[in-house]
C-alpha cells in the first residue's frame, strides 16, 4: 500500500511556542506565586502532516508526526498538580455514599430495594478502586507514604492486593500497546490461541465471561504468563519489593477478618447481598472498563495496532488507547473514562483529565479517537455494542510481524 508522509514541522513549532507560557510556569521554584497564564489556543498540526493510506484515511498504526513532549507542552502545568485535599474530599464522599447506601438497604431490607443496592454498591466498590488506581500512580498526593498507605486500606476493601496490583499496572502503562510486553488485556498470540482448551477460551473470548476474570487474574494472571500478585516470588517482582507485597496480602487477610466477623453477626444471606454480590457487580466494571480502555474501536472498520520490536514505542503504545462516556458514571467513578491523556501521563490527577484532555487534542489530530456520546438518559449503553463486536471479533494475532491487528477465528465456538 502506498503511504505518504508530509513534513508538518511548522506547525509543530507553533504549538511548542504556543504551550512556552505554561512550560515556564511550571519550572518555578517552590514556594513561588504564579502568575496568571493567559488562555492559550494552541493550533491544530495541520492534517497533510500525518500518514495517509490510499484511500484518504489516516494510518493511525504509524509513527505520529508529534512527539511525547509535544503533547506535554500543551497541557497546562497546573493539571499536574496533586491536591490531597481534594484527592481526601473525592475519598469521603466514596466512603460516605458506601456506608449510607449499605445502612438503607440494610434497613429497608426488601426483594425491591436489594438489586438496586447492588448495582449502587457495586459501582462505589469501582470507585474506590479508582482511588486506590490514583495511589498507585502517586497522583492521590506528593507523598509516596500517605498514597501506599490510603491505597493499602482502599484496595483491601475490595479485596484487592495493592501493591500486587501497582506493581502489575506499573508494567502495564509501561509496555502498553506491546504484544509480549503488556501486563493486562494483552492480544492472544496464534501458537498460545491454538493450545487453550474450552474453558480458557471461553474464559478469555467468550463474552460475557471474562467480564468476571479479574480475581482469576489476581491468583494466575493472564494467558500466556505464570504467577500470583499475592506471591511475591512471582516474576513480576524484585526482591525489594517484598515486603510491599506481603503488607498488601496481610491488609486482604485483615479485610478477610472484617468480613467473617461481620457475617457472625448479620447473617450470611445478609453479607451476600450487602458485599459479595456488589463485589461481583465491582468486577463487571473492572473488567468491562479496562477491556474497552483498549479494544472496540467505535468505528466497526477500524482495528486498533499492537506492536512489536522496533514499532513499539510508549507513545505509539499509548496512542492505541481508547476514552468512553460513561454518562452519569463518568464523574462518579472519578473519569476513569478519560483514559488516553491518563496512559499517556499517568501522574495526572482525575479531576484534571477531562481539562487535560481537551488541551492535547488539536495536537494529536485523528490520533484521538472521539468517545460515542452517552445517550440522553445518561446511562452508557452505547457501550454495549463495541464490546461484544470486539469479544465476537478479536480473539488472536500473529506470532510475528511488528505491526500486527487482530483476526477472528470463523469457527471459534463451533469446535
Amino acid at each position: 500500500m502506498q503511504l505518504s508522509h508530509v513534513p508538518q514541522a511548522q506547525g509543530l513549532r507553533l504549538a511548542r511556542r504556543a504551550a512556552a507560557p505554561m512550560k515556564a510556569a511550571a519550572r518555578l521554584p517552590r514556594g513561588a506565586v504564579r502568575p496568571r497564564v493567559a488562555a492559550v489556543d494552541v493550533p491544530t498540526i495541520p492534517q497533510e502532516g500525518f500518514v495517509q493510506k490510499e484511500d484518504g484515511s489516516f494510518d493511525l498504526s504509524a509513527a505520529p508526526p508529534f512527539s511525547l513532549g509535544d503533547i506535554r507542552a500543551a497541557i497546562p502545568a497546573h493539571c499536574f498538580e496533586r491536591s490531597p485535599l481534594r484527592s481526601f474530599a473525592h475519598l469521603a464522599f466514596d466512603v460516605a455514599v458506601v456506608l449510607g447506601i449499605a445502612a438503607a438497604a440494610y434497613t429497608v431490607n426488601a426483594w425491591y430495594a436489594w438489586p438496586l443496592y447492588w448495582i449502587a454498591q457495586g459501582t462505589m466498590f469501582w470507585a474506590l478502586f479508582v482511588v486506590g488506581h490514583d495511589c498507585g500512580h502517586q497522583s492521590f498526593s506528593a507523598s509516596r507514604a500517605l498514597n501506599d498507605f490510603v491505597g493499602n486500606i482502599v484496595h483491601a476493601t475490595i479485596l484487592v492486593p495493592y501493591h500486587g496490583w501497582r506493581v502489575s499496572h506499573r508494567k502495564h502503562h509501561g509496555n502498553h500497546g506491546h504484544v509480549e510486553n503488556d501486563e493486562s488485556w494483552y492480544p492472544t498470540t496464534k501458537s498460545v490461541y491454538d493450545k487453550m482448551d474450552a474453558v480458557g477460551r471461553t474464559g478469555r473470548l467468550t463474552f460475557p465471561w471474562p467480564l468476571f476474570a479479574y480475581p482469576f487474574y489476581l491468583f494466575s494472571r493472564s494467558p500466556g504468563k505464570q504467577g500470583s500478585h499475592f506471591d511475591p516470588a512471582c516474576d513480576l517482582f524484585v526482591p525489594s519489593e517484598r515486603k510491599m507485597v506481603l503488607t498488601s496480602d496481610a491488609c486482604l487477610l485483615g479485610m478477610l477478618a472484617v468480613l467473617a466477623a461481620c457475617t457472625a453477626k448479620l447473617g450470611v444471606l445478609a453479607m451476600v447481598n450487602l458485599y459479595v454480590i456488589p463485589y461481583w457487580v465491582f468486577v463487571m466494571w473492572l473488567d468491562t472498563v479496562t477491556y474497552l480502555q483498549h479494544h472496540g474501536s467505535s468505528d466497526p472498520k477500524e482495528k486498533l495496532p499492537w506492536y512489536r520490536g522496533e514499532e513499539w514505542s510508549y507513545l505509539r503504545g499509548g496512542l492505541t488507547c481508547l476514552d468512553r462516556d460513561y454518562g452519569v458514571f463518568h464523574w462518579l467513578t472519578h473519569n476513569i473514562g478519560t483514559h488516553v491523556v491518563h496512559h499517556l501521563f499517568p501522574q495526572i490527577p482525575h479531576y484534571h483529565l477531562r481539562e487535560a484532555t481537551a488541551a492535547v487534542k488539536p495536537v494529536l489530530g485523528p490520533y484521538y479517537r472521539e468517545p460515542v456520546p452517552c445517550p440522553p438518559h445518561g446511562i452508557p449503553t452505547q457501550i454495549v455494542e463495541p464490546l461484544v463486536r470486539s469479544f465476537k471479533e478479536d480473539h488472536y494475532v500473529e506470532d510475528e510481524g511488528d505491526v500486527v491487528f487482530y483476526k477472528t477465528d470463523v469457527n471459534f465456538g463451533k469446535k
